[in-house]
């Protein structure tokens, strides 16, 4: 028998449930963080210019972009603009650039399996995020901005 209600209820977030946080110029609303199986899923909106630095990925990642364009430095062959829908597998490596031309904010939703490992041009690790430490980001950026983002679903205890 496939139980009919309960638990197993969906979740719904709209538009105005969560908020948008500023960590310089990059937005952050963080729709989703499921602690037991390390995934994080968020919008991120990018100004033109914007460069995320270079990072592996040690999961799996879905992108749709919503807004703007964005490509990465290693692979100038492909932009993604609204509609564009990206896979990155595990063990991508990489570097997100927005075009300096891009009219207007780049908005971008990820879901994020794992860690990004950021790196430096020798390859040496210079930090990590994953879903533990964006929830403590997020939760920070929230209480220092004074806006509430206790709408995010979150999976699982933090660790």
């Amino acid at each position: 028998m496939v139980p009919m209600h309960g638990l197993t209820e969906a979740l719904h977030l709209g538009e105005d449930d969560t908020p948008w946080v500023y960590a310089g110029d990059l937005g952050i609303k963080l729709l989703h963080v499921d602690l037991n199986q390390g995934l994080w899923i968020l919008r991120n909106r990018f100004p033109a210019g914007y460069r995320v630095q270079r990072h592996y990925h040690t999961g799996p990642v879905y992108a749709l972009t919503l807004a703007g364009s964005w490509g990465y430095e290693e692979y100038p062959e492909y932009l993604n603009r609204p509609g564009s829908y990206l896979y990155e597998p595990a063990h991508s490596v990489h570097t997100l650039v927005v075009p300096e031309d891009n009219d207007g904010e780049t908005d971008v939703w990820f879901a994020i399996h794992g860690a990004n490992v950021n790196v430096d041009d020798d390859g040496q690790v210079t930090g990590v995020t994953d879903a533990q430490s964006i929830l403590q980001a997020w939760n920070g950026l929230c209480a220092m901005n004074g806006v509430d983002g206790s709408k995010t679903v979150v999976v699982g205890a933090p660790g």
